[in-house]
């Protein structure tokens, strides 16, 4: 699993200080006690209440001792340090990871192209209704069902839905120096602090897989809708994350320092995949949504699809929400753009695998690289 980076020059390799002071003391037991028992509320759980101290008891043991990956094997060849243990669930990710990037990269692979319903809302939770992203999205999919291109949904309203999904917030390694954040994410999951159900594994996974890659979401605030902002934050790993922990061995802030100081490729690990945006709203804020959300892709490597690839329009503007299903009925001409998205996305990827669509500035170097 050898991952060369390419080196970029740096001005200083002076070692600077990792800044200490801002975390709390970790919990008391009795703290401790409160924050465990809150899964357990249901009355039907006393039953078992013998059962639930003791397996509180190795929950609290687990804590305090931070066993953070319980089950490790060392990583072998091709790392930094070929006898550090990691984390069985981040090689195995890897190993994934690595098998579908392989499939990718094959002529005879079919095109995929990756839809992300990007709303939290469906009928299946509090809302009781299904959303517009959702709509849209099987517009775009019949489309490229019709192109013979494979399609991958990722509904990301399962975070509200399903028992036990989550997708954990960015921790923010990659602000202490980019090679602490791993490609995947190393951070999750942290049995001690019981962070676990991440679902970005395999959302990983399913970019990486995907030749193109199309986002539908609401407008929140101004912002894209919760899921695929957290989601988002996620990805940053794939742009310029540290493919091997054990050159860090693990989250040592000194030595990814260091590691960066002396130069960092800031590898791109989904470049060269096709992107379109549909993004919707009521009264306001699509449009820079539209342009925050390209803008990121941009960032990260990918190709845009064509201006018709990138979609933000109001859908029953300043009309009540309780009618916005109907106004997306009426409205014609905005399920015919989002057709034209899709369309625009299934051109280019067969363009792009063809060889024949490629970012004109691909081979152009950044004199500041990040």
């Amino acid at each position: 699993m050898g991952h060369r980076l390419a080196a970029m020059p740096h001005r200083t390799i002076k070692a600077p200080e990792v800044r200490k002071g801002q975390a709390p003391e970790t919990l008391k037991r009795d703290q401790f006690h409160e924050r465990f028992m809150q899964s357990f509320q249901d009355p039907a759980f006393q039953a078992e209440k013998g059962a639930l101290q003791r397996i509180e008891l190795i929950a609290w043991e687990a804590y305090q001792e931070g066993r953070k990956a319980p089950v490790t094997r060392k990583a072998g060849l091709g790392h930094a340090d070929p006898d550090y243990e990691l984390s069985v669930d981040w090689l195995e990710a890897r190993a994934r990871i690595d098998a579908a990037q392989a499939a990718w990269s094959q002529a005879q692979t079919k095109s995929r192209v990756l839809l992300v319903n990007g709303s939290p809302r469906n009928d299946g939770t509090c809302p009781g209704e299904i959303s517009k992203s959702w709509r849209l999205l099987q517009l775009a999919r019949e489309v490229l069902d019709g192109c013979g291109i494979d399609v991958d949904v990722l509904d990301l309203s399962l975070l509200a839905s399903d028992y036990g999904r989550h997708i954990h917030p960015c921790k923010g390694c990659v602000s202490t120096a980019m090679p602490l954040c791993h490609w995947p994410c190393s951070c999750y999951p942290n049995h001690a602090m019981r962070q676990t159900g991440d679902w970005m594994n395999e959302i990983y996974e399913r970019w990486v897989a995907a030749h193109g890659v199309i986002l539908f979401t609401p407008t929140h605030w101004y912002q894209s809708a919760s899921p695929l902002k957290l989601m988002a934050d996620r990805l940053v790993c794939a742009d310029g994350g540290n493919p091997d922990p054990t050159s860090t061995h693990g989250k040592k802030p000194d030595e990814a320092k260091a590691l960066e100081l002396q130069g960092w490729g800031y590898p791109k690990h989904l470049a060269g995949r096709v992107y379109g945006v549909v993004v919707h709203g009521d009264v306001a804020g699509a449009e820079s949504l539209r342009r925050n959300l390209s803008d990121w892709l941009d960032w990260m490597g990918l190709v845009d699809a064509g201006a018709q690839a990138r979609l933000d329009r109001y859908i029953g503007y300043y009309e009540p929400y309780a009618t916005s299903h109907d106004s997306l009925d009426a409205d014609e001409g905005v399920q015919e753009e989002v057709r034209n998205v899709a369309r625009a996305v299934a051109l280019a990827v067969g363009e792009l695998r063809a060889g024949r669509l490629q970012a004109p500035d691909r081979g152009l170097k950044s004199p500041r690289p990040k």
